[in-house]
């Protein structure tokens, strides 16, 4: 996993190299074990490294295979690489390295933009064809590796963090109303292509573009599973899906155990890093390395799960290594994390997540992670209300939405407001497309290929990065999720959600984790904001540049400074901690 960057004139002219090189140095913490820059007229491609798979030079990037006339930026991993290099290798095709990134390029040379169709893994890879001009980007399935662009006439610009971009210069970096919107209302996703700044945009996962020498472009959207039953499911017993659901996410899990080099777990204590990690014992791993962050309790509340986490490392005979983060520290890592974010993402997981990577990063280089689980299998306490709705997007919204529309008319400044519900539409249009049989279907759909993205999924990839750690994510296997598309919605949400891979698990891991009330990842002095939290958000939010940008109201900033803990989000958040978090997010890049 590694970072890029890039730059293609549409008009011809020379590729700015200090721009390049600005962006690729932005990006030095996701590769620290190697850099490169490859300019060709109006191409550029920079590249940070981060060793994993094929630790020679050879694999270094930009990669160039000069008999293919072939430039590739690639960051990700693809997980079965070794099969088809074979298969490659039976067409004719010759190696010079032994890792994935020559395989994209061999990929690409024989199969064109259905590569993608066979790659099974995460990635972002930039190609530049030398004898056509013709640029090819392509992301994975569930945007797991991110992507930034910035056009501004005839130049487009990329990279894999938002921060790096704006290193290149030139960016408008003005906030974006309908994205706004969406921070505030849609629990901070902001899907794409939009981000919160004007100037930059997102490129949607699941999709391959091709850019002709003179800009033109066309999209394939090559990936989009039906969340609906097909010939023969309604047959099909919850024990037998359960039984699928088992087999497929071993299979997943011994996918992303490629790596030349060792490969730990992050292990909350849940069911599904818990189960990640009973898989790989089945496998045979020995010594396995795990690793559980917590935190000091704040306000009554409990700030970790080790008693699972203990008990899982125990009954595994892992190495686990378990982080206690007290408030002096916590208050310590906030700059970094923030800083780490390419955008503003509000769940309290970020600074967890950035303090258990700094301490991971120490030990190894790549970890399995369970994000994906709830969104794929209906863990979410917003899903059972959804069954036999009647009006799915007013139940979503009531369940999800951290205001309405009319309550942030009421927060954020008239000019700052966009001029419709842009957040309810946004959820009215997904749930209206075809492909979704039923309330919890279309809720699913929307989370695992919308929410995940730019929540959980971007927030691991920062918070990782910024240590030079690469995270994989077996529940997003993409064969497992169109298995768990299929499944009827009742035994999803069976047993209080998450059923049939509740039962999977109980046929590998001890029940002790399964039978609990869910967890989540508690960090609960940025819930119940007080004392230098409290002092930090008002400074924040008081300052001249805050004052300058003037995105909400003065009255409800005074409610919430005068009683943070009165005011909690539908989903467990703070409202001051949201707003103010927006503040530091655009101080700390300067914007």
């Amino acid at each position: 996993m590694c970072g890029l960057s890039g730059e293609i004139n549409f008009d011809g002219r020379a590729a700015d190299a200090g721009a390049l090189q600005r962006m690729t140095d932005a990006l030095s913490p996701r590769g620290p074990d190697g850099s490169g820059v490859v300019l060709r007229g109006p191409v550029g491609l920079g590249h940070r490294r981060l060793k994993i798979i094929d630790l020679s030079e050879k694999a270094q990037q930009p990669m160039v295979d000069a008999d293919l006339g072939l430039t590739v930026a690639f960051n990700g991993c693809i997980y079965n690489y070794p099969e088809l290099r074979e298969e490659l290798q039976a067409l004719g095709h010759r190696f010079f390295s032994h890792g994935d990134t020559e395989v994209i390029l061999k990929a690409w040379a024989q199969w064109g933009d259905r590569c993608v169709d066979r790659f099974m893994g995460m990635f972002v890879f930039v190609i530049h064809e030398r004898d056509t001009g013709r640029v090819v980007i392509a992301r994975d399935r569930f945007g797991i590796k991110p992507l930034y662009m910035a056009a501004q006439g005839k130049r487009l610009r990329f990279a894999s963090s938002l921060p790096a971009l704006v290193k290149a210069g030139d960016v408008d970096t003005s906030i974006d109303p309908i994205a706004l919107h969406h921070y505030m209302s849609f629990h901070a996703v902001v899907p794409p292509p939009r981000t919160i700044l004007k100037g930059v945009t997102k490129f949607p996962p699941a999709t391959i573009r091709v850019y002709e020498p003179d800009g033109a472009f066309k999209d394939r959207l090559y990936w989009s599973p039906p969340h609906a039953r097909g010939p023969g499911d309604a047959q099909t017993s919850f024990e037998d899906w359960r039984d699928q659901v088992l087999d497929s996410l071993r299979i997943a899990v011994k996918r992303r155990m490629v790596a030349d080099v060792p490969v730990g777990v992050l292990l909350s204590g849940g069911v599904d890093s818990s189960l990640i990690v009973g898989l790989l014992a089945e496998l045979g791993q020995h010594e396995l390395m795990t690793f559980s962050v917590g935190f000091e309790a704040a306000n009554g509340e409990k700030g970790d799960e080790f008693v699972y986490s203990d008990l899982i490392a125990k009954h595994y005979g892992t190495r686990h290594h378990q982080i206690f983060v007290p408030h002096d520290r916590l208050m310590e890592a906030l700059p970094g994390t923030i800083a780490a974010m390419s955008e503003p993402m509000v769940s309290y997981d970020n600074v967890g997540f950035y303090l258990l990577s700094q301490e991971v990063s120490k030990h190894i280089k790549v970890v399995q992670s369970g994000q994906g689980a709830d969104e794929v299998f209906a863990g979410y306490h917003w899903y059972p209300p959804m069954q036999g709705a009647n009006d799915a997007t007013e139940t979503y919204s009531k369940a999800f939405f951290d205001r309405s529309h009319a309550t942030l008319a009421t927060q954020l400044n008239p000019r700052w407001l966009a001029d419709h519900d842009a957040s309810r539409a946004l959820v009215e249009a997904h749930f209206a497309r075809p492909g979704a049989e039923t309330p919890v279907d279309k809720a699913l759909r929307l989370d695992s290929q919308v929410m995940l993205v730019d929540d959980p999924v971007k927030r691991v990839d920062n918070m990782t990065m910024a240590w030079g750690l690469e995270a994989r994510v077996p529940f997003l296997d993409h064969e497992l999720v169109e298995l768990a598309a299929r499944i009827p919605p009742e035994h999803k949400l069976a047993h209080g959600g998450k059923g049939v891979l509740k039962e999977a698990a109980r046929k590998v891991i001890p029940a002790e984790v399964i039978d609990r009330p869910k967890g989540y990842f508690p960090v609960p002095a940025l819930k119940h904001i007080e004392g230098p939290y409290l002092e930090m958000a008002r400074d924040a939010l008081t300052s001249r540049a805050a004052k300058e940008r003037g995105l909400f109201q003065d009255a409800w900033l005074d409610r919430l400074f005068a009683d943070p803990k009165a005011h909690i989000t539908p989903l467990r958040g703070s409202e001051l901690w949201q707003v103010a978090l927006l503040e530091m997010w655009l101080q700390t890049h300067g914007l």
